[in-house]
């Protein structure tokens, strides 16, 4: 073991790790990109959908990145080169995801600010056109975005500064018991409301005449968002984790809590929506155009609206951190940064491209490519190409080049833990299912192939 590896720092504790790990996976896309996909695609078929990528693909890979970053001590490049020096190169696409997907999570972060703030003020306009306005007029705006923005990448970076343990570890098992506490009562009070039955009807009951190819596509990506699996973040946590801890338990958890955080956010969202006669299918705009005019209508409107906000903005901010956390070890691994050097440089270059994918909304709308903006290529780039080509490579990596056996003595600590499924997940899973499945979607969303 190396200097470098001794030094490095690990979670304080099991509970602190679980905390982090599902504060990274609950995210904007659980509570943000989840409810408007499953109204964009008819309801719970997306959702049946999801749950099955998610148990037979997500939780695999899951256990793919943090056997790998606990066993090799070491961020994205640093685990690949360690398995094999030719690889080393490829590693660099996790962090590179991360840091593209930070850029623009950051300035969604600043918007929830704006409209966390904005509820509490009361916006009291009920019509979804003048909210929409709002929403447009907003983002347009070429100063007030980019200092939100910077305050959320500044918050975010404080947290990283501090390190694992007094940083990271701490901030989340902060923010995550009240991010729970937070959306139980939520829930309560949406299924509370006169009309809930229907949202409830329309998110539980399947209509599988609406799936098509799209929406296995749209559900893959979904689970790669919400899971941070290809972006570097999960593997980098995974290197903090003591060589004691049960991965496939604590991976378990994570992932099954990511799916009930996101369960909740639709049962939050889809009897409010269905109560106040609002369209399910509003896309990005469920939670910053069609919420606002709900909450504008709804009794006691502006605290339950707060509540969602704030709700919204400490899932954004444990994700981030883990994001930027992914640029950091990076740095500190293959350039002999020290974390202070790391966390500044990461966090101020991310602002500026963040400051890019902000003005496309307004000043640089009109700089596009193939109808995307620099916002909209930011989240293609990332989501559609380097998540799954990176998870698809590291599933390639764990279980054909390194091994099953090196793999499955790592997942079980040397036998320590006992794991029935070890050789189903290495030499099935891992080697074919999650590298075609994975594929077969990663071209059809290039448009090489269609499903």
């Amino acid at each position: 073991m190396s200097q470098q590896d001794q030094k490095r720092e690990i979670f304080g504790s099991r509970l602190g790790f679980l905390f982090a790990a599902a504060g990274s996976a609950i995210g904007l896309g659980s509570l943000w990109r989840f409810p408007w996909l499953v109204g964009a695609n008819g309801g719970s078929a997306f959702l049946i959908i999801y749950l099955v990528i998610a148990v037979f693909i997500g939780i695999s890979l899951f256990m793919c990145e943090l056997v790998l970053g606990r066993a090799t001590q070491s961020s994205n490049v640093g685990a690949f080169r360690k398995i094999s020096p030719s690889w080393a190169s490829l590693g660099g696409l996790g962090p590179l995801a991360a840091f593209l997907i930070l850029c623009f999570y950051s300035v969604v972060g600043g918007w929830i600010i704006y409209y966390f703030f904005r509820t509490i003020a009361g916006l009291n306009i009920t019509d979804p056109a003048l909210t929409a306005e709002l929403f447009n007029n907003f983002t347009a705006d070429p100063v007030l975005p980019l200092v939100l923005h910077g305050i959320f990448m500044g918050l975010t970076m404080l947290i990283c500064y501090k390190g694992v343990v007094n940083g990271i570890e701490k901030a989340s098992t902060i923010m995550m018991p009240i991010l729970f506490a937070i959306i139980v009562p939520l829930a309560v009070r949406a299924l509370t409301l006169p009309g809930a039955a229907e949202g409830l009807r329309f998110y539980l009951v399947p209509d599988f005449s609406r799936v098509t190819a799209k929406t296995f596509m749209d559900a893959m990506g979904q689970v790669f968002f919400s899971l941070s699996l290809g972006m570097g973040a999960t593997l980098t946590y995974g290197s903090y984790l003591g060589k004691h801890e049960n991965i496939p338990v604590l991976s378990l958890i994570v992932t099954l809590v990511d799916v009930l955080i996101g369960f909740m956010a639709g049962i939050i969202i889809f009897p409010i929506v269905f109560s106040f006669g609002f369209q399910p299918g509003a896309g990005t705009g469920l939670t910053f155009i069609t919420m606002p005019a709900i909450f504008s209508e709804m009794p006691a409107g502006k605290l339950f609206g707060s509540i969602f906000f704030f709700l919204f903005f400490l899932s954004a901010l444990t994700s981030s951190i883990s994001l930027l956390e992914a640029a950091i070890a990076y740095l500190i691994e293959e350039h002999g940064w020290d974390r202070k050097r790391a966390t500044l440089v990461s966090g101020t270059v991310s602002f500026v491209v963040g400051c890019l994918a902000s003005l496309a909304m307004g000043p640089l709308s009109g700089f596009t490519i193939k109808g995307l903006n620099f916002f909209g290529q930011l989240d293609w780039v990332s989501a559609t190409i380097l998540q799954p080509l990176c998870g698809i490579l590291t599933a390639i990596l764990v279980s054909w080049i390194w091994g099953s056996r090196n793999a499955i003595q790592e997942i079980t600590s040397d036998g320590r833990v006992k794991f029935a499924l070890a050789s189903i997940w290495t030499n099935v899973i891992l080697r074919c299912v999650a590298p075609i499945s994975v594929g077969l979607i990663f071209l059809a969303g290039l448009g090489v192939i269609r499903l």
